[in-house]
C-alpha cells in the first residue's frame, strides 16, 4: 500500500505531539514537511532526527505556512493534518480550502489516538481562549488538592522555541531553571507562577518522555495536573476536565477551534473574571455552555487584583504592559493592567506604537487591534531587547506591567513600576473546594 505523503500544519506544540503519538513509527504515513504559523522565528528548523525516529533520519524541515499550496504540489502531499490552537473557524476552514484547492485532503486528530495514559489520576486544565485564566485556576486546583495532603505535578502544554533536542524533556523547580533552559519570556510567564507558588512542571516536546518523568519526580506526584495552552485540548487521558471561559469574549466559546472542543469535554466549567465582565455577556457565556454541555458543573468567579504601588497610578500617565499571546493571537482589547489602571485612576494611557523598536512595530502591524497596550513580546534575545527599548522610548510617568513574571528581572525599566497579580475566587457554590474533594475521594476508591 503507498505511503500517504503528510503535512503537518502547526504552530511548536500540537504538531510535534501528534506526530509523536501517531505518525512517528507509523508505516503508512511519510510526514514531508511540518508548517509554522503564530510563533515568530519558528520557520526555518528542522524537527530533528533524534526525535523523528527510524523512519525520518534526516530528520522533517519545518517550513512557513504561507508556502502550503506550493508545498502540497511540490512535495506531492495527500493530506494536511491541522494541528495548532485559538483559530477561528472562519480562519481554519479558509486553511482547509487552500489545502483542498491544492488537492490535499484536511484532517483534525482528536484525543483517541493522541492522549497518552498516565498511571497517576490526572487533572487537565483548559480554556476556550488565551488568556481565560487557566493559570491562575490550575494554582487554585494544587491549592485545593494540597489541603488534602495531595502532590500534584504540573505538565505545561508545549513551548518548545528553542533547541527542540535540549528541549525533549525539562523540569522547573526553582527559578535558576528558567535560566539553565533558555527560556523565552512567553515560557516564563507559564512556569515561573508554578516555581514561586513551590510547585514542580514539566514541558518539553517529547510528551510520553515527559509523563513518565513527572509521575516519578523526587519531590513526589500524587496527582497530574495538565496547564493547558492555547485553547487546546489535554495531551493527557483526564480523570477531571476543567475548562475556563471568558465572559468578555461572549461566544468565542463557540467559535474557535478547539476550544468548543475543551468546553464540550469538560466536567467542570469555570466563568472567569465575573467581577469585571458585563451582565449581557455572562449570561451568553452561560447560555452556551448549557447549549453543549449542560451536565458539566458551573463554577462562577472572579479574578481579583493585587497592585504594587498604587499611588504610581492614580493621575498619572501610565504605559500597560501585558501578557503577549494574549493580546496576540488571543484577540483581547484589554487585561488586567488596564482594569487596574482604570481601577487606580490612571489619567491617561499612553499608546507605545509611535515608539516601537524593531520586531514590536511588527507585532503591532500583524495585530493592529492590540492598540494603546504593550504586550510582553519576548520570544527571543531580540524581542527582548526590542521591548526594553520600546519601554524605554515610551514617554510614561508609570509603567503598569501585568505579565505573570518578575518583568524587571527580564528588562531593565528605570521608570516608576506598578506590577499587577491576579487570582482566581470562586462565587458562591459549587467551587473548586467541592469538586475536589469529590475527586479525591474517586481516587482513592
Amino acid at each position: 500500500m503507498k505511503k500517504r505523503n503528510v503535512i503537518i500544519i502547526g504552530a511548536a506544540g500540537r504538531d510535534f505531539h501528534n506526530f509523536n503519538t501517531f505518525f512517528r513509527d507509523n508505516d503508512a504515513y511519510n510526514v514531508v514537511a511540518f508548517t509554522a504559523a503564530q510563533i515568530p522565528d519558528i520557520a526555518g528548523r528542522k524537527y530533528p532526527a533524534s526525535l523523528a525516529g527510524k523512519l525520518y533520519p534526516k530528520g522533517i524541515p519545518i517550513l512557513e505556512q504561507s508556502e502550503l499550496p506550493k508545498l502540497i504540489k511540490e512535495l506531492n502531499v495527500d493530506e494536511c493534518v491541522f494541528s495548532y490552537s485559538d483559530i477561528s473557524y472562519n480562519e481554519v476552514m479558509g486553511i482547509s480550502a487552500i489545502a483542498n484547492a491544492a488537492g490535499a485532503d484536511f484532517n483534525f486528530m482528536g484525543h483517541k489516538y493522541t492522549a497518552l495514559k498516565s498511571t497517576k489520576p490526572v487533572i487537565a486544565i483548559g480554556a476556550v481562549r488565551t488568556g481565560c485564566g487557566k493559570s491562575q485556576t490550575t494554582r487554585r486546583v494544587v491549592e485545593a488538592l494540597a489541603a488534602h495532603g495531595l502532590k500534584a505535578v504540573a505538565i505545561r502544554h508545549p513551548m518548545p522555541y528553542g533547541d527542540l533536542e535540549a528541549q525533549k524533556v525539562q523540569r522547573f523547580a526553582e527559578i535558576g531553571d528558567l535560566k539553565k533552559h533558555k527560556c523565552t519570556i512567553e515560557e516564563m510567564e507559564e512556569y515561573e507562577p508554578h516555581i514561586v507558588a513551590g510547585n514542580v512542571i514539566y514541558s518539553g516536546v517529547d510528551y510520553e518522555a515527559i509523563l513518565r518523568e513527572a509521575e516519578k519526580d523526587p519531590n513526589g506526584c500524587d496527582v497530574i495536573l495538565w496547564d493547558g495552552g492555547n485553547n487546546d485540548f489535554s495531551f493527557i487521558q483526564p480523570d477531571l476536565m476543567v475548562t475556563v471561559v471568558d465572559p468578555h469574549r461572549p461566544g468565542h466559546e463557540l467559535s474557535y477551534y478547539p476550544g468548543e472542543v475543551t468546553l464540550r469535554l469538560a466536567d467542570v466549567v469555570v466563568i472567569n473574571k465575573m467581577d469585571s465582565a458585563d451582565f449581557a455577556g455572562i449570561q451568553e457565556v452561560r447560555k452556551n455552555i448549557n447549549k453543549v454541555n449542560p451536565k458539566a458543573i458551573v463554577i462562577d468567579a472572579a479574578s481579583p487584583l493585587s497592585v504594587t504601588n498604587p499611588e504610581n497610578i492614580k493621575g498619572k500617565r501610565v504605559l500597560v504592559v501585558e501578557d503577549g499571546p494574549t493580546m496576540t493571537h488571543g484577540n483581547m482589547k484589554i487585561g488586567a493592567g488596564v482594569v487596574a489602571a482604570h481601577r487606580f485612576g490612571a489619567a491617561e494611557f499612553v499608546d507605545p506604537r509611535p515608539y516601537a523598536v524593531g520586531k514590536l512595530k511588527e507585532t503591532f502591524a500583524t495585530y493592529p487591534a492590540i492598540g494603546n497596550l504593550l504586550p510582553a513580546m519576548g520570544y527571543g534575545e531580540q524581542q527582548i531587547k526590542d521591548l526594553q527599548a520600546t519601554i524605554d522610548k515610551t514617554p510614561c510617568d508609570t509603567v503598569v506591567i501585568a505579565t505573570p513574571i518578575d518583568l524587571q528581572r527580564i528588562v531593565k525599566i528605570t521608570k516608576p513600576v506598578s506590577k499587577v497579580g491576579y487570582s482566581l475566587q470562586e462565587i458562591g457554590e459549587p467551587n473548586f473546594d467541592g469538586v475536589i474533594a469529590d475527586f479525591v475521594k474517586k481516587i482513592k476508591k
